[in-house]
């Protein structure tokens, strides 16, 4: 049993960021759970309450095609609570073809790296308060696949290719991992980031059309990294089962990383 720590669970009523949710509420954590909507998180949390035996759970909303939706929940769960211990950005999507955000952006990227990093950078506050604490950025072995950028256009709606925008989004979650280690350094924040492995989630089956590895092993090394006393202090490293493993040359590029950055603040400056 643990001392109440407060963990934020994203994209908590599907797949594997369900499966830690049902894995950390058994431990006896305080959970916050984010859902897209509430048809499909009231359920979620009623089922985990029930699995589990666990009623410290609660449910946040927002969409995350929403950077407004993303700002107010940060804003309500800072309200809310007076410490976190832990912020497991799971929520993600796929999308075959190009979608507008609305601002010029991508709804891949919105939904992969600026709603989450937006997310993380709103709740800072709380999380340096509450020192130590760690933040755990699900990633993907899918960002080896890009080689170069242009990031004068990064997407490129023109030849728009879903898997390498979705890779894309991915070492751009990796890029934020490692610029936030540097930033945190000393502050009792950790953050890093994992490939869960190819799991047999909704997302793989629908956008990749693959079957994977269950569940449960998708969500030991979010778990391993969220609670774990063997990477305590350990920050702006990389993850595979449960294992420090190196990411790709582009990813630790401090050119390419600084251009990253720079749209993504560009991105979510307005709702800062």
């Amino acid at each position: 049993m643990t001392d109440q720590k407060n963990i934020l669970v994203t994209g908590a009523t599907d797949g594997i960021g369900r499966q830690i949710a049902l894995e950390l509420a058994r431990q006896g954590y305080r959970l916050l759970l984010h859902g897209r909507s509430l048809a499909r998180g009231e359920p979620a949390l009623n089922e985990l309450r029930r699995e589990t035996g666990n009623a410290d759970l609660s449910l946040y909303l927002a969409d995350y095609a929403s950077l407004e939706q993303v700002r107010m929940m940060a804003d309500d769960i800072a309200r809310d609570h007076t410490r976190l211990d832990g912020l497991i950005n799971n929520a993600g999507s796929f999308f075959h073809e190009y979608i507008p955000a609305g601002d010029g952006a991508d709804m891949t990227m919105r939904v992969n790296h600026f709603a989450p990093l937006l997310l993380t950078l709103r709740l800072m506050p709380l999380l340096k308060a509450n020192a130590p604490s760690r933040i755990v950025n699900i990633a993907s072995s899918a960002h080896v696949g890009v080689k170069e950028l242009d990031f004068n256009n990064l997407i490129n709606r023109e030849t728009y290719d879903g898997v390498r925008v979705y890779s894309i989004s991915k070492l751009a979650n990796i890029m934020a991992t490692y610029d936030l280690a540097d930033q945190l350094a000393g502050s009792g924040v950790t953050v890093n980031c994992l490939h869960p492995g190819a799991i047999d989630t909704k997302l793989m089956r629908d956008s990749f059309k693959l079957e994977g590895a269950s569940v449960e092993q998708g969500a030991q090394t979010p778990v391993y990294l969220a609670t774990s006393s063997e990477v305590e202090g350990i920050s702006g490293k990389y993850f595979i089962r449960m294992q420090e493993r190196p990411s790709s040359p582009l990813s630790n590029d401090p050119a390419a990383r600084r251009q990253m950055r720079e749209i993504s603040e560009k991105a979510i400056a307005a709702f800062l």
